[in-house]
């Protein structure tokens, strides 16, 4: 097994970053807008956001077109401090992801330009070029997966980061339209969950890895756990569970006033490794992520609503532990 966190822990996390348009004011409809604000966007994107927030050292790798959208999300890397030594600018007609949305709690719009995406188009060169050695933990998430060259290269990494001793985290992240079936999906994420030590994923999310109903998916979960991995198999509402050889617990969630969905998924992600990382166990690590996605829900954008600690701790100071 990979040794343990620390404070001086190094990040890499792997996958889509991009440029997020959020109609403003909140509440406003996109096809109404008049106005827009620019955040740092995209699963990884975020990740690396929260990571840093926390002021833990946290690298990227990616790709990023190399034209205003791609300048964009460079300049916000630099903002948060997260190292781009490992994001590729790619010349040629590929795009770096963005998604146009919105700060509401029904019906929310979010519409997601990825035509011939530029974090897709991730390759095995690029992989080669990165020291694994220097990282102790690879944070990977599952868009990376759902085609190629991005596919081969990621799982190419994730090998790469085993053998260099890090502790690989997949959040599965499924999305289907970037995907050709969920078939596919299924075979691919298997190969990705047999290389992870931490595999954080929804009860949807496991259910198509298993190829069947929310029954087998959670099966699926709870079997994984007795084969020296770590599991937390989310529930939405209805909170979460970790299966691992060691423990099996449930942790609820933080009740809120959301005024928007997006965010919750990866703000979990960043502070379950912070607070790994800081010395938490298990058990307090989720319930932290927990809290983490709850205060993004209820905060305007997604990377830059991430928390830092001292405002998760008063967060879980000032609000009783979520019942199960």
């Amino acid at each position: 097994m990979p040794a343990l966190l620390s404070p001086q822990s190094k990040f890499l996390v792997l996958g889509r970053a991009g440029m997020d348009l959020y109609a403003d004011p909140p509440g406003t409809e996109v096809e109404v807008a008049t106005k827009f604000s620019t955040a740092l966007g995209g699963s990884s994107g975020n990740i690396a956001a929260g990571l840093a927030r926390h002021r833990l050292s946290t690298s990227l790798l990616t790709g990023v077109s190399d034209d205003a959208v791609g300048r964009f999300v460079l300049n916000e890397l630099e903002r948060y401090g997260i190292d781009a030594t490992h994001v590729s600018v790619l010349p040629g007609e590929s795009r770096t992801s963005l998604a146009v949305t919105e700060t509401r709690i029904e019906n929310t719009q979010n519409t997601l330009y990825r035509n011939n995406a530029s974090d897709l188009l991730l390759s095995e060169d690029q992989i080669a070029e990165v020291t694994f050695e220097d990282f102790d933990a690879l944070i990977v998430t599952g868009t990376a997966l759902a085609s190629n060259p991005s596919r081969t290269a990621t799982l190419r990494a994730m090998e790469h980061a085993r053998n260099a001793d890090a502790l690989v985290v997949i959040d599965l992240d499924y999305r289907p339209y970037s995907w050709p079936s969920a078939h596919e999906a299924a075979e691919t994420y298997r190969a990705a969950i047999e290389a992870s030590d931490v595999v954080v994923g929804n009860d949807d999310e496991f259910a198509v890895v298993a190829n069947g109903l929310h029954e087998d998916g959670r099966q699926l979960a709870e079997e994984l756990g007795q084969d020296d991995k770590t599991i937390i198999y989310k529930m939405g509402e209805k909170g979460s569970i970790v299966y691992s050889k060691d423990e099996t617990f449930e942790t609820g969630i933080f009740p809120v006033t959301a005024i928007k969905p997006m965010g919750a998924g990866d703000a979990f992600m960043a502070s379950l490794m912070a607070s790994m990382a800081t010395g938490h166990s298990l058990r307090d690590a989720v319930l932290r992520g927990s809290a983490a996605a709850a205060m993004v829900v209820s905060r305007f954008g997604c990377a830059p609503a991430m928390p830092t600690s001292a405002e998760l701790d008063t967060f879980v100071s000032q609000n009783s532990a979520p019942q199960t």
